[in-house]
């Protein structure tokens, strides 16, 4: 009965998705079904791209809000939708326009790399944007005279910092969810899967960083998994991934390295969410123009130093 309800709608998407000349794309973080649905799946920025590159009217970002504004700067031609206007980041939420217009005061002559994982404002202000599968090379393609301030997340800042050499500012920004995962977690997890390779993600603490085996984005992982001769892997990042890791190698097994990673804000997206949506053309994420071409630079002059693949 479950598996029929759940059919019917699928089908009330598509029907929907064709009326609005709609085209849905999900995070790698989104919940299975949501995952299947859409016409794209990937990290943030990249789903952002594929979206501008479409003809589609319509954009049903199946992610958190600053995922949906990225989208909104990169294409203020189509309408953005967020299914549930609650779906927000904490780690975006770390730090305001205000308080990086602040920061870049006390250091005026420095530089600013924003993650993308932050509000469009915050974009505005930055002098770049990055990934945190292009942090590295942004970070790399700068003056090395130039004092860099890194904002919001501390942890992927470190990891920028030790893989450049370069002395960054950091704001003590984090993601709420990596944060949880522990050493213990990937210890427990090795015992009971030693043959098992940890990948895990940037955001995650640098004493479970040093305890892993790779180091990498939610992109450079699904790269990594279908390249590599493993067969088992220990995934320290939100559980959500997972479910596209197993459908890309159905032969590969792949662990959690703790059930407790999972983003609340990314699992409140349901099928009936999407179809309210799609009907109501609802909650549309838009950003006013001045914001949005400052923060359009700062996102040019990442993809100028290093082209998403």
């Amino acid at each position: 009965m479950r598996y029929k309800m759940h059919e019917q709608l699928i089908k009330q998407i598509e029907k929907l998705k064709a009326e609005r000349d709609a085209v849905i794309l999900a995070h790698n973080y989104q919940p299975g079904e949501i995952q299947d649905l859409a016409d794209f799946t990937g990290d943030s920025l990249g789903l952002s791209i594929q979206a501008s590159e479409t003809d589609a009217d319509v954009i049903v970002f199946c992610g958190v809000r600053f995922m949906a504004e990225t989208a909104a700067i990169l294409s203020p031609e189509k309408t953005v939708l967020l299914p549930e206007k609650s779906a927000g980041c904490p780690m975006a939420d770390m730090i305001t326009a205000e308080q990086l217009r602040q920061l870049k005061q006390e250091n005026p002559d420095a530089l600013v790399v924003c993650y993308v994982n932050s509000s469009a404002e915050v974009k505005a202000e930055s002098d770049y944007c990055c990934t945190s599968a292009n942090a590295v090379e942004v970070v790399k393609s700068l003056p090395e005279d130039k004092r860099i301030l890194f904002v919001p997340d501390q942890h992927l800042g470190q990891f920028v910092a030790e893989r450049t050499g370069r002395k960054l500012v950091l704001w003590p920004g984090y993601c709420t969810t990596h944060v949880l995962i522990t050493t213990d977690d990937i210890k427990a997890a090795r015992a009971k899967y030693p043959d098992a390779v940890v990948m895990t993600h940037p955001e995650c603490t640098e004493p479970v960083k040093d305890v892993s085996d790779e180091l990498l984005s939610t992109g450079q992982m699904l790269k990594f998994a279908a390249r590599s001769t493993a067969k088992r892997f220990i995934i320290a990042t939100e559980i959500g991934i997972i479910h596209t890791l197993k459908k890309q190698n159905p032969e590969t097994e792949f662990f959690p390295a703790s059930d407790r990673a999972i983003c609340p804000n990314m699992k409140k997206i349901t099928l009936d969410k999407v179809i309210g949506s799609l009907q109501e053309m609802q909650y549309k994420i838009t950003v006013p123009e001045e914001i949005r071409i400052k923060a359009k630079k700062s996102l040019d002059r990442m993809v100028e130093i290093l082209p998403e693949e």
